[in-house]
């Protein structure tokens, strides 16, 4: 089915594509139309949403929620920030909206369950990214699309939090959080010990011009830009966290590196095809995941054979843990194992040459350097954030100093490789 609001649009489809007779052409409004429940496998737009107040996009991603089948999906592309080209327009009815606007429409959006089956039906976005041509032609990174999934979720029809990409969003990687991350680890970085933890560890990649590199929970970006810039190596990165990547598409649309591209995507659900990559790379970002061996079963698929992994994780230490470590872990989400643990996982998937090293040391002596930043940058700091933020860092990072001075908490780093035989 083909709907437009124009008519004259609808005809010039019908007479360029009337010879495919599984085709239906309708001229209407698409707020006011009116479809069976459950009808479509897909739904596609392209730039209709830029043209819709607040509350008809609202309107139209509930319709949407009904008209799909279940596990069905909805595609749109949007301009983004503002207009594309430099023509001025005396007239513009466009609503630029920032990435974000449509995120939180889409998270919004639910329609309640069949009678007598509990829970409710939402969306839970599966990929969302720029539009690589338009990067590549027109330098134009404000060109954003998404693809979303209609899916069944257990909480009831009320509840204010849905997925776990919510939870992060709304809880540890608010926008707020995130930024205030930064402001300890240096620009673009919200990982330990930022530009120069990264420095070590990229260095033991050997990275070589044009290799390509997955970067896994790429947060706003600090890794993925720095191994582009200094090794011309050409860098994905995917992130869960909508803050995180919209912040990263900002800093893209500042640098204008061509090499980094960053999706919000689930690494343990998209696609990618068999041996892609020359490197896996991933900080602090994996203690989220509950079945990590399934992860690193999809990482050696993804590497090309010799291909290498790297990874920095939170990990726990051996023996029985205090109450207050569990407490932590589980307000965080985290499922952490022991050092020696993570490394059999790997080597259990089939990776080779598996390094698993206790760094928990380097960490101590980072998170000392990060508490000394702070107090030399509080009145900056201040600037920008509350005391309570200044307060919540300070206390969290003395936090983690005691728990890996009981040796509940470890900081490992993973080294690995793909059988060049695989």
């Amino acid at each position: 089915m083909a709907v437009d609001f124009m008519q004259s649009f609808v005809e010039k489809n019908r007479q360029l594509n009337s010879h495919h007779v599984n085709i239906k052409f309708i001229q209407a409004d698409v707020l006011k139309l009116g479809l069976p429940e459950k009808s479509f496998d897909i739904i596609f737009t392209n730039w209709l949403l830029m043209y819709m107040s607040d509350e008809e996009v609202q309107t139209f991603f509930i319709n949407c929620l009904r008209w799909l089948k279940e596990d069905g999906y909805l595609f749109f592309r949007e301009s983004c920030y503002h207009q594309s080209g430099n023509v001025k327009r005396t007239v513009n009815p466009t609503r630029y909206r920032s990435p974000l606007e449509y995120t939180g429409a889409l998270h919004m959006a639910m329609v309640q369950s069949e009678k007598g089956i509990p829970g409710r039906f939402g969306y839970e976005i599966t990929i969302s990214k720029p539009v690589d041509t338009y990067i590549k032609y027109k330098s134009n990174y404000n060109q954003i699309c998404w693809l979303a999934q209609k899916v069944h979720q257990s909480e009831p029809f009320s509840s204010s939090s849905k997925t776990f990409q919510e939870f992060l969003d709304q809880q540890q990687y608010s926008r707020n959080g995130i930024l205030r991350y930064e402001k300890i680890f240096g620009r673009h970085f919200i990982s330990t010990g930022g530009l120069d933890t990264t420095k070590e560890f990229v260095n033991m990649l050997e990275l070589r011009p044009k290799q390509k590199v997955l970067d896994v929970g790429s947060g706003i970006g600090g890794s993925a830009f720095y191994m582009a810039k200094s090794y011309d190596v050409n860098v994905l990165g995917i992130d869960l966290s909508y803050n995180m990547v919209s912040i990263a598409w900002e800093r893209m649309r500042e640098i204008q590196d061509n090499r980094v591209k960053f999706l919000v995507a689930d690494a343990t659900k998209m696609s990618i095809p068999a041996e892609s990559f020359d490197v896996v790379y991933s900080r602090d970002t994996i203690l989220h995941i509950p079945d990590k061996a399934a992860l690193f079963d999809r990482f050696i698929t993804w590497l090309r054979p010799g291909g290498k992994l790297l990874i920095s994780d939170y990990c726990c230490g051996d023996g029985k843990h205090s109450e207050e470590f569990k407490n932590y872990v589980k307000q965080r989400g985290y499922i952490l194992y022991s050092i020696p643990e993570y490394g059999k996982i790997l080597e259990k998937v089939g990776f080779v040459n598996v390094k698993a090293e206790d760094r928990t040391s380097l960490f101590i002596e980072v998170l000392s350097k990060e508490l000394k930043k702070m107090e030399t940058v509080k009145d900056e700091f201040l600037q920008a954030f509350a005391q309570t933020d200044y307060d919540d860092i300070v206390n969290g990072w003395k936090d983690k100093q005691v728990r890996c001075g009981q040796g509940d908490q470890k900081w490992g780093l993973f080294y690995a490789e793909k059988p060049v035989n695989h």
